[in-house]
Formats: C-alpha cells, sequence, structure tokens
C-alpha cells in the first residue's frame, strides 16, 4: 500500500465517519424548516414551526427555565469549581488520591444513578425539614454536583501548565493575596473559566436524565418537553425546538473550545 492509498483511505474513513456523527442532526435541522404537518416527508421550505414556538407559552417557560438552571448552575459550579481546582494544585504534592477519586466518581456514574440518588435525598431532605421540595432550586443543586468536576479539572490543568515561580514573583513583590487573585491569578485563568463555563453550560442544557429526576411540575426544561411531546410523535415543532437546542450547544461548544485555546499575553 502505497503512502498516497493510505491517505486517500483515511479521508475517506475521515468523511464516512463525520456523515454518520452528523447527517442524523442535518436531517433533523432541515426537517424543522419543512412546510407539511408531518416529519415524513418534505414538502418545502418554511419558518412555520418556529412562528409556532415563539406563539406557545409552555415551551417559551421550558426554554426559560433551561436558560436560568443553565446559567445559574454554570457559574455556581464556576466558583466552587474554581475554588477546588486551586485547592488541588496547592496541594498537589500530599498524598490526595481519595479527593481525585471524589472528583471523578460523578464523572464514570450513570446519570440514571446520579439522578435517583438525588432525587431521593431531596425527597429526604424535604420529609424531614420540608426544604427542596421538587422544582428549579433542586434542579440548580443538581446540575452544580455534576458541572463542579469539569471545572474543577479544567481550573488544576490550567494550574499545573503555570510556571511555579510566577506564584514566587508574586509573593517576592509583596503582593497581597487579593492583590494575587485580582492582578494575576484571574486574568491567568481567565481563558480556562471561560472555557469551564461554557462546557457546564453545554452540559446543563443537553442534561435530560439529572433534570427529569429532580424536575417539579413547574420546572420543565426543554429536554424534558421534548420528551413529553415526542411520545405523540415527531413533529416538525420538535424538529424545530431540537435545531434551536443543536445551535445553542454547538455555539457554546465552539466558545468554549476557543476560551481554552487562548492564551494570556
Amino acid at each position: 500500500m502505497t503512502k498516497r492509498t493510505l491517505h486517500r483511505g483515511l479521508a475517506v474513513f475521515w468523511w464516512l465517519t463525520l456523515a454518520f456523527l452528523y447527517l442524523p442532526l442535518a436531517v433533523v435541522v432541515l426537517f424543522s424548516f419543512n412546510s407539511a404537518n408531518s416529519s415524513a416527508r418534505f414538502a418545502d421550505f418554511s419558518l412555520r414551526w418556529y412562528h409556532r414556538l415563539m406563539g406557545n407559552e409552555e415551551i417559551l417557560s421550558a426554554f426559560g427555565n433551561s436558560l436560568v438552571l443553565a446559567v445559574v448552575s454554570s457559574l455556581v459550579a464556576l466558583v466552587v469549581g474554581g475554588v477546588l481546582g486551586y485547592g488541588m494544585y496547592r496541594h498537589r504534592r500530599r498524598r490526595l488520591g481519595w479527593l481525585i477519586l471524589v472528583i471523578y466518581l460523578p464523572l464514570v456514574l450513570p446519570d440514571i444513578v446520579f439522578g435517583i440518588a438525588e432525587m431521593a435525598f431531596f425527597v429526604q431532605i424535604n420529609e424531614w425539614t420540608g426544604w427542596l421540595s421538587p422544582g428549579l432550586g433542586t434542579m440548580i443543586i443538581a446540575h452544580v454536583t455534576f458541572q463542579i468536576p469539569f471545572v474543577a479539572l479544567i481550573v488544576y490543568s490550567r494550574f499545573v501548565g503555570l510556571d511555579p515561580a510566577l506564584f514566587e514573583a508574586a509573593r517576592d513583590l509583596y503582593a497581597t493575596p487579593r492583590q494575587r487573585l485580582v492582578h494575576f491569578m484571574l486574568p491567568t485563568l481567565k481563558p480556562a473559566l471561560m472555557a469551564a463555563f461554557f462546557l457546564s453550560f453545554t452540559l446543563s442544557v443537553d442534561d435530560f436524565v439529572i433534570s427529569f429526576f429532580t424536575a417539579g411540575p413547574e420546572s420543565a426544561t426543554l429536554p424534558i418537553y421534548i420528551w413529553g411531546a415526542i411520545r405523540k410523535g415527531v413533529s416538525p415543532e420538535i424538529n424545530a425546538i431540537a435545531a434551536l437546542m443543536i445551535a445553542a450547544v454547538a455555539i457554546a461548544a465552539m466558545l468554549s473550545l476557543v476560551f481554552s485555546r487562548r492564551r494570556p499575553h
């Protein structure tokens, strides 16, 4: 096999893989512009289903819940996960194998196990204290718990990539802890923090299982709404919702990639 043949074979494999991954998404987006009432055939291009979305209060409410849930949980996870990542870096020379296990555990647990555990915990707390009844608050807490490990690992990896002499230089210049935080650490960590936020946002918007187990009757998100509506059949309206979610997640993922690759000057 010549080198040229190998390159062509790899190129064909690459394009087939991309087609396998993205053709289903392309079909969903295409049929969201279908003018017909059914997804069985494509009649003509139309924006009628997007116009219907704008007038559907139930969908708008689910969209608002998804947005609030994603933004609030991502901000909380950014603060807690950032502090945890810094603590992991400061004490990296100690034997903290148990801490690494605790950080990685939410990443490898099946979502359904995590969701059931969160639901059982909130129900028990609610029975004891009357707090944490199912709703947007419990969903935010549940999302924060699986977002924190991602943020902590991203921040920790950024700290590991820094020259330790920079921290010594800041102390030698008599910078106070607040000055080191504001003028050195935050500007240095900005790309990592932005990437962690957008990754957390993407995970929250995309999540269904954990949201389903911790949601209340008035806190349905877009994934939950789609799951309830799709049992009646896939309609072009559902395709339109899915297309908007694909766009939102793709934008957040691209922003996360851009900020993760950016280096401070």
